[in-house]
């Protein structure tokens, strides 16, 4: 190859790196900013492939999709003043894409480098997060945190939402909070299983209180219908009656010969009929 066409082949390279350049990608659920020469343009690129000037235009691209923050190994106090021995939280935001390079100027060192791209204002919400959080857990107590998770999760959201909100309207969108982790203390734990078991046996003495209840219910149903059943029958035991059926009672005896008598002891009231006739002597 001859000078010529060496010196051919190097005016080449830059016009080919000023062409590539000059042309970026932007992925789906993602948005581009660009800055050129220290100014930022305030209109957000939107995915697929757009031309920017070539060397003195740079292009950020900034996600767009679901973002997810993690806050591990945190130790807050719960309203009892116990401090929790590890919690961890997921918090998930996304940002409205045509806020993006007003949060690029705004917040122009709090964005994080993802896997997607970059994620914008990350730490603005890793710091309101992470005060909210603590915040949260101080109003409920420690023995309580394990059975109000939703509480705990639903305070996180909507008091972050507020707080971002308050700063930034319509910019943040807290999708969801994940509580990963809640542990407590070990003394504090076995307390919760001393309290946990407390209240299973409440709840077993309430159960035998309802049944013995229901027991006593039924004993005076029963003596109630068997004082009313002698109540009927002892009003129906009236002196006529009686003689009819001591009179029913001889007829018997009279058909038997009269072999033998058997009288009561208590005859108040009563007549005997005996047919003196067929009475041997």
């Amino acid at each position: 190859m001859n000078a010529k066409a060496i010196g051919s082949s190097l005016l080449l390279i830059p016009i080919i790196i000023l062409v590539i350049s000059s042309w970026y990608v932007v992925d789906t659920g993602n948005v581009a900013v660009e800055k050129t020469m220290g100014s930022v343009d305030m209109e957000e690129i939107p995915a697929g492939l757009n031309w920017k000037l070539p060397l003195i235009t740079k292009a950020y691209e900034f996600s767009a999709k679901e973002i997810v923050i993690d806050f591990n190994n945190l130790t807050p106090k719960a309203r009892d003043n116990l401090r929790l021995k590890d919690l961890d939280i997921s918090v998930y935001y996304k940002v409205s894409p045509t806020n993006v390079a007003e949060l690029m100027v705004k917040y122009a060192s709090s964005y994080e480098r993802g896997e997607e791209g970059l994620l914008p204002a990350y730490g603005v919400v890793y710091r309101e997060g992470r005060d909210v959080i603590y915040q949260e857990v101080t109003k409920i107590d420690s023995l309580e945190l394990h059975r109000n998770r939703d509480e705990l999760r639903d305070g996180i959201s909507s008091n972050l939402q507020k707080k971002l909100d308050s700063k930034d309207p319509g910019v943040f969108t807290i999708t969801r909070v994940a509580v990963r982790a809640l542990n407590t203390d070990p003394t504090i734990e076995a307390a919760i299983q001393k309290a946990v078991q407390a209240q299973k046996q409440l709840e077993a003495k309430k159960v035998e209180v309802e049944i013995a209840s229901k027991d006593a219910e039924i004993e005076i149903a029963r003596a109630k219908g068997i004082a009313e059943a002698n109540a009927i029958i002892n009003k129906s035991l009236t002196p006529e009656y009686l003689q009819h059926e001591l009179n029913e009672a001889l007829k018997k005896f009279a058909e038997n010969e009269g072999g033998v008598v058997v009288i009561p002891a208590n005859m108040q009231n009563m007549s005997l009929m005996l047919d003196t006739k067929n009475i041997r002597k």
